[in-house]
């Protein structure tokens, strides 16, 4: 990390050849490990976080690299932000597609705590929540003893993570230089910029540098370009892999130009006496974010040459491009890129009006198309920098959109109430909205399983003029539940028609992808599914009839010579028999298994465990009723039987009690241990396979898992501990365990 001081001077006060350029960290970083997302994949132990604020640090002794815990007590959460008795968060870009989103800090003790992960590398900024009621505002604030790290946004804090596809936005040694300049006349035209230098800079080079003016959005300051942008980062890691014509970078503050005359009078002025730069138009490129964006395009079309390479990052305009122009600026400009993130940028539809007008207009462009992953945040504008650094004032090849971009398309949404709800396009995007009955609402959040590893962060919806609430993010391929936070009190989303019975509030979507629970959540064509039914039996809680969902495979065949074989999957606590399906989607996990031919054709019966003695339960009701009224084996090779969480604990005394009864047993999220009287000789010779799987630390019952397999071990019962699954107890988790479980069951040679 760099530590020196950036050097504060001024026009007026420098002294040509004397300018004492330093540098400083404009944003703090936490050196991790690298995480691998890949599921049951064995996880290095986690190093010890670094990060300019004490109170957040990578949770220690985890098999999963970079998940972070944000830790203080509910006396500093008071100190730092005046609120008594605080109810406390930690908000910042951890949501899907690196969104703006809240976890609770929940209690224990006199601490407050979240912890989520694993963190994809990159770089993320927050800024903690204190409020004293749900249905009050907050006070956002830092921790006091960490530093201010963001000048225009005083409580925000950041944390970069390494790792694989964020090297370049890691510090590098050898880089240029970055410091501070005023310029103009303030407060009227005077401003101050950030200016990088590159490695080896000369200020007495017979050839001018070339030069790439930087302008932000009306809502931002010009050091967010370092500070959040991580400017310094990108531009060093370009110049030291050769990748960008050695220049100089001017971030400058675009809050200050009502005017792109103000630019070139006072902006290009200044630098161009203080600087080695070039004054000709040939060498001068400008890009801008939003405004900023507005402003480059101003300059283009009032004076096509000043300016050769413009950059639009979220940026339209609403001027005219006169006939008389247009040849002008076809003529000087080598490179016009339009850059957007998706559709949830805000300043999507201005990108793609300004291609539009453009197009009509005759004025040749690049289009870098949208990014598919991101929105209108700094993590899109980094990758924008990226890309225009290397494209201005040398020749590109390849003029296309980055690869995976999706082509600049209008994007209309439903009217207000007009459809079901949430909305899912065809690129994952997810629109979720509520009607005006909670107009009057102060805080409007959508609570769901959309932060790393399937943690549950509070998105907040953003209020329609009509007193509707709508939210738009970007999800990868899996499935989902969530329900509505109004002033924190949960309610369903009345538009959306699914339903989950142990969660009356919680709906449900599925985003098709080509992630692991995108791939196997996906429906498959209506002949290749198979068949849920509901079968009733008597329990033994005092007679009473329940039911059961039972998933026969397509071409169920009931007359069938050889039975098939079965598989009772058993949910948890606060669940009952619909959660595998309502929630888990287990029957499209095994439809798509089926499908593929990675699985034997089963029958698989989902039986409700609540409140019964479930050894007794299993083999003297559900067993027996399943096996009256369905082709299925009554052999142990034949059976087997899987819970999460209070069914895996149902499923392995099951096994304690009953050994050989079920040849094939997974406890996912287990807890408990083999008792003193268990026949571990005839557990052994009884069972075929025993798979035990958990979260990582998040899951609360982690502990105990590992406390089971330890006791397991030290009596000998024969087992599988699965590599551990990044995420808290949740459905994500089980429903990857399943996904892995399952192709091992009724074969001798189970995957590797």
């Amino acid at each position: 990390m760099r530590g020196e001081s950036m050097v504060m001077r001024s026009r007026q006060g420098a002294t040509p050849g004397a300018t004492g350029r330093g540098r400083r960290a404009l944003a703090a970083a936490a050196a991790t490990a690298v995480g691998a997302a890949a599921l049951l994949v064995a996880q290095p132990a986690a190093a010890a976080a670094v990060s300019a604020d004490p109170w957040v640090g990578e949770v220690p002794n985890n098999p999963v690299s970079d998940v972070y815990r944000f830790t203080t007590t509910s006396a500093a959460v008071t100190a730092a932000s005046g609120v008594a008795s605080p109810l406390v968060a930690v908000q910042g870009n951890f949501g899907p597609g690196k969104a703006w989103t809240t976890y609770n800090m929940g209690a224990s003790g006199p601490n407050v705590s979240a912890t989520f992960g694993p963190l994809e590398p990159g770089f993320y900024y927050y800024q903690y929540l204190a409020r004293p009621a749900l249905d009050q505002d907050a006070v956002a604030f830092r921790n006091p003893a960490a530093p201010q790290e963001v000048t225009s946004k005083p409580t925000y804090s950041t944390l970069f993570v390494p790792g694989p596809g964020a090297e370049w936005l890691e510090d590098a040694e050898g880089g240029g230089a970055l410091e501070a300049f005023t310029y103009g006349q303030a407060p009227k035209s005077g401003g101050e910029a950030l200016v990088w230098t590159p490695p080896g800079y000369d200020e007495d080079r017979a050839e001018p540098y070339p030069v790439l003016y930087l302008l932000q959005d009306a809502d931002q300051g010009p050091r967010e370009w370092a500070e959040l942008g991580r400017l310094e980062q990108v531009l060093d890691n370009l110049a030291l892999d050769g990748d960008i014509e050695p220049m100089v970078v001017v971030a400058a503050d675009a809050n200050v130009f009502d005017r792109v005359s103000r630019v070139t009078k006072d902006l290009l002025r200044d630098t161009a006496r203080e600087y080695n730069i070039a004054t000709d138009g040939e060498e001068r490129a400008i890009a801008g974010i939003g405004r900023g964006g507005t402003l480059a395009v101003e300059s283009l079309v009032e004076n096509p040459r000043d300016f050769s390479h413009v950059g639009i990052f979220s940026g339209g305009f609403d001027g005219a491009i006169r006939d008389s122009k247009v040849r002008k600026i076809n003529e000087s400009t080598e490179v016009l890129r339009l850059y957007t993130g998706n559709v949830t940028d805000p300043g999507y539809d201005d990108t793609v009006a300004l291609a539009e007008k453009l197009t009509a207009a005759g004025v040749e462009f690049q289009s870098d198309g949208s990014d598919p992953e991101t929105g209108g945040t700094w993590d899109t504008w980094q990758k924008n920098l990226h890309d225009f650094a290397q494209r201005v004032f040398q020749d590109v090849d390849d003029e296309g959109p980055s690869e995976g971009h999706l082509p600049l398309v209008r994007h209309a949404l439903p009217d207000a109430g007009s459809t079901p709800t949430p909305w899912i396009d065809e690129n994952g995007v997810v629109t979720f909205e509520v009607g005006p009955e909670y107009a009057d609402a102060n805080n409007v959040m959508v609570w769901g399983n959309f932060g790393p590893a399937g943690s549950w962060p509070r998105t907040p919806m953003v209020r329609q003029a009509d007193g509707s609430w709508r939210l738009s993010l970007a999800f990868e391929g899996g499935s989902y539940y969530y329900k509505i936070v109004a002033d924190g009190v949960d309610s369903k989303d009345a538009g959306n028609p699914t339903r989950v019975t142990s969660e009356p509030t919680w709906s449900t979507f599925v985003v098709e992808g080509d992630t692991l629970r995108g791939r196997y959540t996906a429906e498959v064509p209506a002949e290749a599914q198979g068949e849920l039914s509901v079968m009733s039996y008597t329990s033994t809680a005092a007679g009473q009839q329940r039911s059961a969902y039972v998933w026969t495979p397509p071409g169920y065949d009931a007359a069938r010579a050889e039975a098939y074989p079965v598989l009772y999957l058993q949910h948890g606590g606060g669940q009952t028999w619909t959660d595998w399906v309502e929630v888990g989607h287990i029957d499209r996990i095994l439809d798509n298994h089926l499908q593929d031919g990675t699985i034997v054709p089963m029958v698989v019966v989902m039986a409700n465990g609540n409140g019964v003695d479930f050894p007794t339960e299993i083999t003297t009701r559900i067993a027996p009723t399943a096996e009256a009224a369905f082709n299925i084996s009554t052999e142990s090779d034949g059976k087997a039987l899987a819970g999460l969480s209070m069914g895996s604990g149902q499923t392995l005394s099951t096994l304690w009690a009953y050994p050989g009864e079920f040849g094939w047993i997974g406890a996912m999220s287990a807890f408990g241990a083999p008792p003193a009287s268990a026949d571990v000789q005839a557990i052994n010779e009884g069972t075929n396979l025993l798979r035990v799987y958990s979260g990582d630390i998040q899951d609360f019952t982690y502990g105990a898992t590992l406390s089971l397999v330890a006791a397991m071990e030290s009596r000998g019962v024969e087992h599988e501990f699965a590599p551990i699954i990044p995420g808290p107890h949740s459905w994500d988790v089980w429903q990857k365990a399943a996904i892995d479980f399952l192709p091992r069951l009724f074969v001798e040679a189970p995957p590797a």
